[in-house]
């Protein structure tokens, strides 16, 4: 039997992919081994988010080789996609598989023994692609299975390299959709997350008038589901129809992650983003108005070109005016290939140093006051493991808000919902739950 390692690097979309090709190699007859042993195959999942992404991909493609020069080893995914000269000069990599060929990798493998690998790398900007079709039926994630139901992206939001490397907005099928999410079911997953790549995007490219919204609705009615998540979301998704029918939803967390980047609207505008911060706050408050309490997180960016002290503190007081759960705090990085690397007024590193402290402890703060909101309240966990804190033993889990609990108890919790009192704060980041 030959050996198989896989690596992924990435989001969670690449995630469920290398989930995919695993699924893929071992109905192939493949045995799967850690990353650190000698394997004849060794897959990498490469991302291309960032320029540090990119050597972190050649980088694991040079480990896999050096673990074993006799491998065939495999670069996929993104950095493949937007450095096709450079990955196919690489002589640590014997097959390449861009964003649209991930279904073929065992053919590509017997097509190799055969001395006829593929060396080319397809368009993924041509417009001529459909969704590609992977499946899963079980997860690393013992408790929660990601979901792949969009691709593409169509934003080219100015420092964003990600439409150039998955291509147009392509979405999967309902039924394909629903028969994985009742495999997972059956298989005892209880709790599923819809992501994408531009997840907000979903069904834009359908010809019936069904989006995002008619999806969840279908999965909310699998048996044997409970909790549905939802990946990352643009705010201007959130209308008032959308937020009034995901509240009718008994299985929706209320955790949303809508993206802002910035609380300037001149930065947003540099950045290519496609809404102000009035329309975004519009969104979180018709989700605070239709869910009681409902965890909003973000991401945002510190530094951008042109983003003077003034522009900065726009962003701080505006932070601090929505009040998030929590935020996803990046100091930016040129990517190549972006027009904003080539933007004028670049920011030097050391005021976006400081600049991300100042929101990292903003956002710490933040937390800590919404966790505190649950203390003495009674709440549903669904557990996942066991964890030393300090030096006790516990379970530990999440509410639906998507915050960690731990109870001290000698039963086995795991892939179980159970309610309790939230008596206290264990850690900063852990309530204690009884």
């Amino acid at each position: 039997m030959k050996k198989a390692a896989l690596h992924n690097l990435g989001c969670k979309v690449n995630a469920y992919e290398t989930e995919a090709m695993q699924h893929l190699l071992e109905e192939a007859g493949y045995e799967i081994v850690p990353f650190t042993q000698k394997a004849d195959v060794y897959v990498i999942n490469t991302c291309s988010v960032t320029n540090m992404a990119d050597r972190k991909s050649r980088q694991m493609l040079h480990k896999a080789k050096k673990n074993n020069p006799d491998s065939i080893v495999v670069a996929a995914g993104c950095y493949v996609q937007t450095s096709e000269k450079e990955v196919l000069n690489d002589l640590s990599v014997d097959i390449v598989i861009g964003n649209d060929r991930k279904h073929d990798l065992v053919r590509l493998l017997e097509e190799y023994s055969l001395d006829s690998v593929n060396d080319t790398v397809d368009d993924i900007n041509d417009g001529k692609h459909d969704f590609e079709e992977l499946f899963i039926d079980q997860t690393k994630e013992h408790t929660r299975a990601f979901i792949k139901v969009q691709d593409g992206c169509n934003q080219f939001c100015s420092y964003c390299i990600i439409p150039y490397a998955r291509g147009r907005v392509r979405s999967r099928r309902f039924e394909n959709v629903i028969a994985e999410v009742e495999r997972l079911a059956a298989n005892g997953f209880k709790e599923v997350v819809l992501t994408g790549i531009h997840l907000s995007s979903y069904g834009v490219d359908f010809e019936e008038a069904v989006g995002l919204l008619e999806l969840i609705q279908a999965v909310n009615a699998v048996k044997g589901i409970e909790r549905i998540r939802l990946g990352s979301l643009e705010p201007k998704i959130v209308t008032e129809h959308f937020a009034s029918e995901l509240s009718k939803l008994d299985k929706i967390c209320p955790h949303f992650h809508l993206s802002l980047q910035s609380g300037c609207d001149a930065t947003l505008k540099r950045m290519n983003r496609k809404y102000t911060t009035k329309e975004y706050e519009r969104g979180c408050e018709l989700l605070r108005k239709y869910f009681v309490h409902p965890a909003i997180t973000t991401d945002v960016i510190v530094g951008f070109p042109g983003e003077t002290e003034e522009e900065f503190e726009q962003t701080k007081a505006y932070l601090e005016h929505i009040h998030f759960y929590e935020m996803h705090i990046f100091k930016y990085s040129k990517r190549k290939g972006t027009r904003a690397a080539v933007m004028p007024d670049q920011i030097d590193e050391q005021i976006k140093a400081a600049r991300s402290e100042k929101l990292i402890a903003l956002g710490h703060d933040m937390s800590k006051e919404f966790r505190k909101f649950y203390i003495g309240k009674n709440e549903e966990a669904l557990f996942e493991e066991k964890a030393v804190i300090g030096d006790k033993e516990y379970f530990v889990g999440y509410t639906k808000e998507y915050v960690k609990v731990a109870k001290e108890t000698d039963e086995n919790l795991e892939n179980q919902i159970v309610s309790g009192r939230i008596s206290g704060m264990l850690t900063d980041e852990i309530l204690l739950f009884e």
